[in-house]
C-alpha cells in the first residue's frame, strides 16, 4: 500500500509551494502584518486557480477534490504564513457544504468557493464567540453553539466586533447573535465541523515544518567557538524534537484527511486525535524554533515569532490540546462499551 502523495496531489503541493515561495516572502508578509491588512493581491491570485473551492463539489461551483487535496494548500499556506483568509473561508464552506439545506449551499457555497465573497466560522457560548478568524471581512458567518447545532448569518444579523489577536497576519472579531437571529442548519453540523479540524490541523503541520527548517538552517549556520551550534548535543536534540513532534502532527493530520474522503464512521476520533497533536506540537515546535535561534529569536526582526503566533492561535480555534483530548477519550470509552456490549 501507498502511503504517500498521488503524482497529481504531489503536482499541487510543489506548485503551491512555488506560488507562495515567490509571492508570500516573508517580508511580504511582515509589510502586511505589521499594517494589519489582508494580502488582496495574493487572494485574488488565489481564487483565479480556484484555491478557494478545491475541496467543494463540483456542482456546488468547486472543483470536486477531496480534503486531502485540501490539506495539502492548508499546509503550504501555514508554511508561507501568507495574510489571505483561506482557512476561515474554507471552514465556512465546508460546514455549510456539509449540514446547510440545498438552498443554503446554492446560496453561498459558489461565491465562496469562487473567492468572490469569504466565510468564517465560530464556535459560539450562548450565542456569543470571543475569537473569530476573518469574521470582520466575511460575507457569512456560520456559527455553532455548544450544543451542536448551527446556523448561517449575514453580518447585519449578528454583533461582529474586530479584536486583536496574538496573530496580526490574520483578522479576528468577537461574533455575538441573538438566539432567533439567522437560518438553522439542517445537516450533520459536525461532521462539517471535524473536516474543519482537518483543514487546522495541516496548516498547522506546514507551520511546524517551516519552523522545523528555518532553525536547522540556523543551527548549521550559527557558529561559536568556531563550531556550528547545531553540532552541540542540547542543540541537536531539540532539534530531533521538533522533527518527531512534526512527523506525528503530519501522520496524524493525513489519517484524519484520508478517513474525511474514504472512512468518514472514523472520521470524529481521527479529527480529534489530528487536532489535538497539531495543536500540541505547534505550540511545542515553535517555541524550541525561538530557543533554537538563541537571543536573536527573541527579537522583532527575526521572522520565526511570525510561526509562534500563529501556533498559538491556530492551536486554541475549535477547542485546545485538553477539549480534543477528551472528545477522544469519549469516544474510544463509547468503542469499548460497544464492543463489551456485542
Amino acid at each position: 500500500m501507498d502511503f504517500g502523495l498521488t503524482d497529481d496531489q504531489r503536482d499541487i503541493q510543489r506548485t503551491a509551494r512555488d506560488l507562495l515561495a515567490e509571492r508570500a516572502k516573508p517580508e511580504r508578509v511582515r509589510e502586511h502584518a505589521e499594517a494589519g491588512t489582508t494580502d488582496e493581491a495574493l487572494w485574488r491570485e488565489l481564487c483565479e486557480l480556484g484555491w478557494p473551492g478545491i475541496a467543494v463539489a463540483e456542482e456546488n461551483g468547486g472543483q470536486g477534490l477531496g480534503r486531502i487535496e485540501l490539506s495539502i494548500l492548508c499546509e503550504e499556506l501555514g508554511r508561507s504564513l501568507a495574510p489571505v483568509p483561506f482557512l476561515p473561508s474554507v471552514m465556512a464552506s465546508t460546514v455549510i457544504e456539509h449540514a446547510g439545506s440545498p438552498e443554503q449551499r446554492e446560496r453561498w457555497l459558489p461565491g465562496l468557493a469562487g473567492g468572490e465573497i469569504t466565510g468564517a466560522l465560530a464556535v459560539a457560548v450562548d450565542g456569543t464567540a470571543g475569537l473569530v478568524m476573518g469574521a470582520a471581512e466575511a460575507a457569512v458567518i456560520v456559527l455553532v453553539e455548544d450544543d451542536g447545532s448551527g446556523r448561517v448569518l449575514t453580518p447585519e444579523q449578528a454583533e461582529v466586533t474586530p479584536v486583536d489577536s496574538i496573530d496580526p497576519t490574520r483578522s479576528t472579531a468577537r461574533v455575538s447573535a441573538p438566539a432567533d437571529a439567522g437560518e438553522a442548519l439542517p445537516g450533520d453540523v459536525a461532521a462539517g465541523v471535524d473536516r474543519a479540524l482537518v483543514a487546522i490541523s495541516a496548516e498547522l503541520v506546514g507551520v511546524c515544518d517551516r519552523a522545523l527548517e528555518m532553525t536547522v538552517a540556523y543551527v548549521k549556520d550559527r557558529k561559536q567557538f568556531g563550531v556550528p551550534v547545531g553540532a552541540y548535543q542540547a542543540v541537536s536534540h531539540r532539534c530531533a524534537q521538533m522533527l518527531l513532534e512534526t512527523e506525528k502532527t503530519r501522520s496524524t493530520a493525513a489519517f484524519a484527511a484520508w478517513t474525511a474522503d474514504s472512512d468518514p464512521e472514523r472520521l470524529p476520533e481521527a479529527a480529534a486525535m489530528a487536532k489535538a497533536a497539531a495543536s500540541e506540537a505547534a505550540r511545542e515546535v515553535t517555541a524550541s524554533a525561538i530557543q533554537a535561534h538563541g537571543g536573536i529569536g527573541f527579537t522583532w526582526e527575526a521572522d520565526v515569532h511570525w510561526l509562534y503566533k500563529r501556533a498559538q492561535l491556530d492551536a486554541a480555534l475549535l477547542g485546545g490540546v485538553k477539549h480534543h483530548r477528551a472528545r477522544l477519550a469519549a469516544i474510544l470509552a463509547e468503542h469499548v462499551s460497544a464492543s463489551a456490549a456485542a
